[in-house]
């Protein structure tokens, strides 16, 4: 990172000045509690040390960072270390599924700090699932206080509303990102709000960039079945945004649905801009794979990797050397619709014998071990086609039966593996939640790490 704090004629001072100051930050987010020091920082950036010190002071003026005390002296002067404050800042991730829809609000270091789940029907028309995903980050953004609201509470990841299945309850969310996490490049397009909305607070005196708020929240995550307990939150127009995952395919860029399989009315909507107008802050949409990855680079998964989500669909999230990869249209990822059976049933998209259709059937019998069998012969497919070095499994039917999907997925990736002479790609449930993934949509820039 040497070559960052160059400059020529034509370079863009600001786009340069957001760059370095990303740097720092995810750098002090990636310190915990216990900080970093400013010659650190210098030395991990590849900055001057007078560069790191305007960044910091800078920082610390609108409320994004700290002194946090000093390191023991090791015989010259002691070296004071600055920490993140993760509250300063806060963004909420929504996954819209086909029938659920969960929401959750996250502050700067990526811990979950309030959730919201509901029941949520994709195909009850624009109108009605836009009003539906604000009224929960309204909650969120302004504050839960009891049980109301017809929300009920969310039991683990992914798992929507109860379909018959054993619910899974599962881990906490992502939590804060690694410092030496895979780095990306670029910014998802944001969603301008309305001529009449509020722009996102910023604190006293503070500059547009990065566009903190400070507004310390330190309500815990809600245990299953026990009563919301949160304290003030902050208001809708002082949140960063809001990142939107539901099914594919769409145009990330834009934030247009494209024909979701099974509710080709969603064509051509702008839902990206909808939410905008209606909320008053910035919002990115994306599929809920591709999120999903993006939460997992962020929190520590290197290299390249595939997220199979099977839940009431089937899709990839796929990230290579670091990066989340969307595709020249935004269409990758579409890994539940490979034809695997050329005179199989027929699947929503219009093919036959898709993978998402042979796994579903297969679920809906019972017949778990067929449906992970299917599900590794795909991911089998992709892990020959792009050579990556890790397969995580995760959504609600996966979070029914984790270990049989596991087992069933890595036996053949282990068969195919041992006839090619080769070692098995490694086969992990996923650790974390599509919502969590989505507010990283939101979050990643500020931070360095979010990729378009």
């Amino acid at each position: 990172m040497a070559d960052v704090n160059r400059t020529n004629g034509g370079a863009n001072l600001l786009a340069l000045r957001s760059h370095n100051t990303a740097l720092v930050l995810d750098l002090l987010r990636g310190a915990g509690a216990e900080g970093i020091s400013r010659l650190e920082l210098a030395e991990r950036t590849g900055l001057t040390p007078q560069a790191v010190s305007k960044i910091t002071a800078r920082l610390r003026e609108e409320g994004l960072a700290v002194e946090a005390g000093h390191r023991a002296s090791t015989g010259g002067k002691r070296r004071t270390v600055l920490r993140l404050v993760p509250g300063a800042g806060h963004a909420v991730g929504a996954h819209v599924d086909r029938d659920a829809l969960r929401a959750v609000l996250v502050d700067l270091a990526g811990t979950v700090v309030a959730e919201r789940c509901a029941a949520l029907d994709l195909g009850a028309g624009a109108d009605a699932v836009v009003e539906a995903v604000a009224g929960e980050v309204e909650v969120l953004a302004k504050g839960v206080r009891g049980g109301g609201g017809g929300a009920w509470t969310c039991p683990g990841p992914d798992t929507g509303p109860s379909t018959g299945a054993a619910e899974l309850r599962g881990e906490a969310g992502m939590g804060a990102a690694g410092a030496g996490a895979g780095s990306f490049t670029g910014t998802p397009e944001l969603a301008a709000p309305g001529p009449d909305s509020k722009a996102p607070s910023l604190s006293p005196g503070s500059a547009p960039e990065p566009g903190a708020v400070s507004h310390p929240v330190s309500a815990p995550r809600t245990a299953v079945g026990s009563p919301p307990a949160f304290g003030p939150l902050p208001g809708a127009a002082e949140l960063l945004g809001v990142g939107v995952a539901l099914p594919g395919p769409l145009d990330h860029s834009r934030g247009v649905l494209h024909r979701v399989t099974g509710f080709p009315d969603w064509d051509g909507f702008p839902l990206r801009d909808a939410l905008a107008r209606r909320l008053g802050v910035p919002v990115v949409v994306d599929k809920d794979t591709n999120a999903a990855a993006l939460g997992l680079a962020v929190a520590g998964e290197r290299g390249s990797f595939a997220y199979l989500h099977l839940g009431t669909g089937l899709g990839a999230g796929l990230v290579v050397d670091g990066a989340v990869h969307r595709g020249a249209r935004t269409g990758a990822g579409e890994f539940g619709h490979q034809v695997v059976q050329l005179d199989g049933p027929p699947c929503g998209c219009g093919d036959r014998g898709c993978v998402e259709a042979l796994c579903l059937a297969a679920v809906a019998r019972g017949d778990l071990a067929e449906a992970a069998r299917v599900l590794g012969i795909a991911a089998g497919n992709l892990v020959a086609l792009l050579d990556i070095d890790l397969v995580l499994l995760g959504g609600r039917t996966i979070a029914t039966a984790p270990d049989a999907f596991l087992r069933g997925v890595a036996a053949v990736l282990d068969e195919r593996a041992r006839r090619a002479g080769e070692e098995p790609v490694p086969v992990r449930a996923a650790p974390g939640e599509v919502a969590d993934g989505a507010a990283q949509l939101v979050l990643g820039p500020l931070f360095g790490r979010a990729d378009a």
